[in-house]
C-alpha cells in the first residue's frame, strides 16, 4: 500500500466516532473485542467489523495470548496523518503571517496618510 492509499484508509478509518472511541480506549492499553464492546450499545460482532477497518487501515493490531486476542493501537498511521496534516497547518499558518503582515503595513499606510476610521483610532 503507498502512502496516498495508508492516509485513505487511516481517515476512512479515524472518519467514525466508534472507531475514534475505540482507538481512545487503545490508547490506555490493550483490550479484548468484548472489553471494547462493553461501553457501546452493540453487539460484539459489530465491534469486530469496526475493528477490523482499524486492522486494514493499520491503526490496530491483534495479538495471541492463551485464550485472548488482545488488540493494541499502533502509532504509525497516526504519525503519517499527523505529519501530512502539519504541512497544511505550516501553509496556513504562513497565508495567516502575510496577512497579518499586510494587514499591518495597510494601518501604518492609512495612519501615515490621517485617515482615523482606518487605522482604529477614535476623535473625541
Amino acid at each position: 500500500m503507498n502512502s496516498s492509499d495508508r492516509l485513505d484508509a487511516t481517515f476512512a478509518a479515524l472518519a467514525d466516532p466508534t472507531r475514534r472511541a475505540i482507538l481512545a480506549r487503545l490508547a490506555l492499553g490493550e483490550a479484548s473485542v468484548l472489553e471494547l464492546a462493553e461501553p457501546f450499545a452493540m453487539s460484539q460482532p459489530a465491534v469486530s467489523k469496526h475493528l477490523k477497518v482499524l486492522e486494514r487501515a493499520g491503526l490496530v493490531s491483534r495479538s495471541r495470548d492463551a485464550q485472548r486476542r488482545p488488540c493494541r493501537i499502533e502509532i504509525h498511521p497516526l504519525t503519517e496523518a499527523t505529519d501530512w496534516l502539519e504541512e497544511y497547518r505550516k501553509l496556513w499558518e504562513a497565508n495567516f503571517a502575510r496577512l497579518d503582515t499586510l494587514l499591518e503595513e495597510l494601518k501604518a499606510d492609512a495612519a501615515s496618510h490621517g485617515n482615523p476610521a482606518d487605522s482604529n483610532t477614535k476623535e473625541d
